[in-house]
């Protein structure tokens, strides 16, 4: 079956950057692209209960807009990603960027989002702004892949999956981890910071859960001990030149915490690499 990608973008070179290294990313793989834009009108707000009608004026200038871009997107496109398995959608919507996403998974039965991501203020110590940390946090449908505005796409060697081993994992929710890891030969990094090494009750089996469902995929395990998690997962990453982090957003999980808008906000290694959301499937 066809890979169905949802590509959000604004028209900005941030989403290009990311929409290129989804192209990358699915070069060999046969792929359905849904680009979409959730565009607004001038004097309506996406939060109102006034919503404008389709037919007039200042929402018909608002789609065409948006339309005209997506011309002149697919013509850029065409100069640098002519490639006969990929097929290209174009979706124009007024609605918030959320919903808008959510809407599009539901319809086009998507399987992974991949976004682009900015600081709102383009301050380093803003590494994703407010629309990326939303999509992150609350679309649970499908994995979203985030990429920061300077990564350029080099093939996948080496995905790190931080964990506490404190619980229970599921196939499917590592399913797109494997996937990726395994069309791309990459290595998946277990890392697991912690004061004490040794794992004690349910993390030792939750460990051995974990090794099989990575079994026939390449793995190791890390640990490091005496470190804070942002900055020994950092650490972690820029000693091994790591391409790509990978954890899963569990509501009531440590790590789930790191979606958190302060903590995101200073976690500097998500400037340099692509971060794969994944979420709890039960």
């Amino acid at each position: 079956m066809d890979k169905r990608v949802l590509l959000p973008t604004d028209f900005s070179k941030n989403a290009l950057n990311a929409i290129r290294y989804a192209l990358d990313l699915y070069k060999d793989q046969t792929c359905d692209f849904y680009f979409l834009n959730a565009f607004t009108v001038n004097g309506y707000s996406i939060d109102n209960m006034m919503v404008p009608e389709p037919g007039e004026r200042a929402y018909e200038a608002a789609k065409k807009a948006s339309e005209d871009t997506f011309v002149k997107l697919m013509d850029v496109l065409a100069l640098h990603h002519d490639n006969t398995k990929h097929t290209y959608h174009t979706i124009s919507t007024y609605n918030s960027l959320l919903f808008a996403i959510k809407d599009i998974i539901a319809k086009k039965d998507i399987d992974i989002v991949v976004m682009g991501t900015k600081g709102a203020t383009g301050a380093e110590s803003v590494i994703f702004g407010t629309n990326t940390v939303d999509v992150m946090e609350k679309v649970t449908e499908c994995p979203v892949l985030a990429i920061p505005e300077n990564a350029r796409f080099e093939k996948p060697k080496e995905i790190v999956f931080p964990t506490d081993y404190k619980t229970a994992f599921k196939r499917k929710e590592l399913n797109y981890l494997l996937e990726i890891a395994k069309y791309h030969k990459a290595f998946i990094r277990v890392l697991h910071i912690v004061k004490e090494s040794e794992l004690r009750g349910n993390q030792l089996s939750n460990k051995e859960l974990l090794e099989s469902i990575l079994e026939g995929t390449d793995h190791s395990y890390h640990t490091l001990t005496d470190l804070k998690v942002k900055s020994g997962i950092s650490a972690f990453i820029d000693s091994r030149e790591s391409d790509m982090i990978a954890f899963v957003n569990r509501k009531h999980s440590f790590f789930g915490s790191l979606l958190s808008k302060p903590l995101v906000k200073e976690m500097g290694y998500y400037s340099k690499i692509p971060v794969l959301t994944l979420h709890d499937v039960s």
